[in-house]
C-alpha cells in the first residue's frame, strides 16, 4: 500500500455513481492503496444516503469495502489548526482544507481530488484530478 497517497471524498463517490469509467478509475486508485480520513468517510456516508439513496446496509457494505482498501486517519486538534491555516493561506473551503491538512499531517505527496485545482502544490502535496484525460 502506498502511504504517500490521500483520496478525497469526491473520488470515492464515483464508486457508487452511474459513470462506469470513473468508477473503474476510482477502483484502480483504491487498489493501489491510499489514506483517507474519518471526515472523508463521514462526507461519503452523507452524500451516499442523501443523493444516492443507499440504505443503511448498502452503506455499511460500501464503507467496509473502502476501509479494507485504505488506511483511515482520525482528525485531531493539530490537524484542525493546520486546516484553518491552509484554508486561510490558499483560500480553500474549510472542509477542503481539512482534507489537505490530514494529507499533510501524514506526509502524503499526492492528493487525488476532483474538487481542488489540478496540479496545485500545497506545502509539498500535489493535487491531481484522476478523471482528466491523459
Amino acid at each position: 500500500m502506498s502511504d504517500q497517497r490521500f483520496v478525497d471524498t469526491n473520488v470515492l463517490l464515483y464508486l457508487i455513481g452511474p459513470d462506469g469509467d470513473k468508477a473503474t478509475r476510482a477502483e484502480h486508485i483504491l487498489a493501489d492503496g491510499a489514506w483517507i480520513s474519518v471526515q472523508v468517510l463521514n462526507e461519503f456516508a452523507n452524500v451516499a444516503r442523501r443523493k444516492h439513496s443507499l440504505d443503511w446496509d448498502e452503506l455499511d457494505h460500501v464503507l467496509e469495502t473502502i476501509k479494507s482498501c485504505c488506511k483511515v486517519v482520525a482528525l485531531d486538534e493539530v490537524t484542525h489548526r493546520r486546516g484553518l491555516a491552509v484554508a486561510r493561506r490558499y483560500r480553500l473551503s474549510v472542509c477542503d482544507a481539512m482534507i489537505v491538512a490530514a494529507a499533510l499531517e501524514l506526509r502524503c505527496t499526492l492528493l487525488w481530488s476532483e474538487d481542488l485545482q489540478h496540479g496545485q502544490v500545497i506545502d509539498g502535496l500535489t493535487v491531481l484530478n484522476p478523471f482528466l484525460p491523459a
